[in-house]
């Protein structure tokens, strides 16, 4: 196996990736639906599955398939509507856990993570040891299952955690990755979606070790200037570090809906509730941000991204949403069309603090009481969750 330096040899990252999340915290919060098929999204026209516990699973059914369809191969399904708050407020936990882990943990989505365990072992014994404690501590606190993928790097953590699903810690020796990647069918590759993936086996490639054996120039000639990335995907060679917030150089959230929102006075609240997670995480990590960027993506799955840069970089969260809000109002009086996805996403992030911002002459006063807000917001976050304070936009 290629391998990109002697330290990526050394290094440890685990992949926590939380089972079957929606559907899991229903069945939490309701005791009648565990043991029971539950489908969390919009039980309507056009109505998505947003999640799957593993009961409807067996019957075929899974995430972003049309709930038309869920229905009809599990007619005993328990279908729930999506609460992001409470979703958001148990992600909040397991994130706060994880932490205490490592100070080196990447954000997924709301319900899975990277962290890098390399040289923890000091301090916290066996990388091993420390994946199996990351899921008793969310199982006790949480009373949540997460499935746990350890390799040297991130792409074959993330491959490691969805082989024993769900409840599951699966471990890849840095002596056993072509062993374990060899038997995988193509489509387990970063990147290799549905048509590539016929197309590659139309030509008798059908497995990752079927990949592997391939000489370097076969790559450029199918996959052209993602050649390279696939020929290392392939021998299992990965070396982007596992990178926090307070590292990142952009800092986003964004969701995606069971059913196409067609208001754009829904939309717009749920952009509010983005930025202000956003904005909280800015000041968490001391960074300021100067280019602001909505992803917006319709029914039909066209993307559209739509930015502006500040005049000085900035953390209030007064600040971000009149940008945003510019932003999107001039889109949606423009060109409104139901949407499937929103997303805000802050990027050019510095460092400072509150006293370096450039002064404004005609500043009133209101500048620093906007930050005593955003302090005492934080605050109140930090101690009793994100749902216990929001701006009246946000409120349904």
């Amino acid at each position: 196996m290629p391998d990109g330096s002697s330290h990526a040899a050394l290094r440890w990252i685990a992949h926590v990736d939380m089972d079957a999340f929606f559907a899991s915290i229903e069945q939490l919060d309701f005791p009648e639906l565990r043991g029971r098929p539950v489908l969390v999204g919009y039980d309507g026209p056009r109505g998505v599955v947003a999640a799957a516990s593993y009961e409807a699973r067996r019957f075929g059914c899974h995430s972003a398939q049309p709930m038309s369809i869920a229905r009809r191969r599990c007619p005993d399904a328990v279908i729930q509507p999506v609460r992001g708050r409470r979703y958001r407020e148990l992600s909040q936990a397991i994130f706060a856990i994880l932490d205490d882990f490592s100070p080196l943990v990447e954000p997924l989505s709301i319900d899975e993570a990277f962290i890098d365990l390399t040289g923890t072992g000091r301090l916290l014994g066996d990388p091993v040891d420390v994946c199996r404690a990351i899921r008793q501590r969310i199982r006790d606190e949480v009373q949540l299952t997460a499935s746990v993928g350890l390799a040297p790097n991130k792409f074959l953590a993330k491959i490691a955690s969805d082989l024993d699903k769900p409840d599951g810690l699966t471990v890849i020796k840095h002596a056993e990755v072509d062993a374990r990647l060899a038997p995988l069918p193509i489509g387990r590759l970063w990147g290799v979606g549905p048509v590539t993936e016929k197309k590659l086996q139309a030509i008798g490639v059908r497995t990752i070790g079927d990949l592997h054996r391939k000489p370097r120039d076969w790559f450029d000639g199918h996959f052209g200037n993602d050649g390279e990335r696939y020929h290392r995907l392939a021998h299992g060679v990965d070396d982007r570090p596992v990178t926090p917030d307070h590292d990142a150089k952009s800092i986003g959230h964004e969701q995606t809906f069971g059913a196409d929102l067609d208001d754009p006075a829904d939309v717009r609240r749920i952009l509010l509730d983005h930025v202000e997670n956003v904005a909280r995480r800015i000041r968490k990590h001391g960074l300021r941000a100067r280019t602001i960027t909505l992803k917006i993506r319709y029914g039909d799955f066209e993307t559209i991204t739509r930015s502006t840069t500040l005049d000085r970089p900035t953390d209030a969260t007064d600040t971000l949403w009149a940008a945003s809000r510019e932003l999107f109002d001039k889109w949606a009086t423009a060109s409104f069309r139901p949407v499937r996805l929103i997303g805000m996403h802050a990027s050019q992030l510095s460092r400072g603090d509150a006293g370096d911002e450039q002064l404004d002459l005609f500043d009133d006063g209101s500048g620093e009481r906007k930050r005593q807000v955003d302090a005492a917001t934080d605050r109140i976050v930090d101690k009793f969750g994100k749902g216990s304070i929001r701006r009246g936009g946000t409120m349904e």
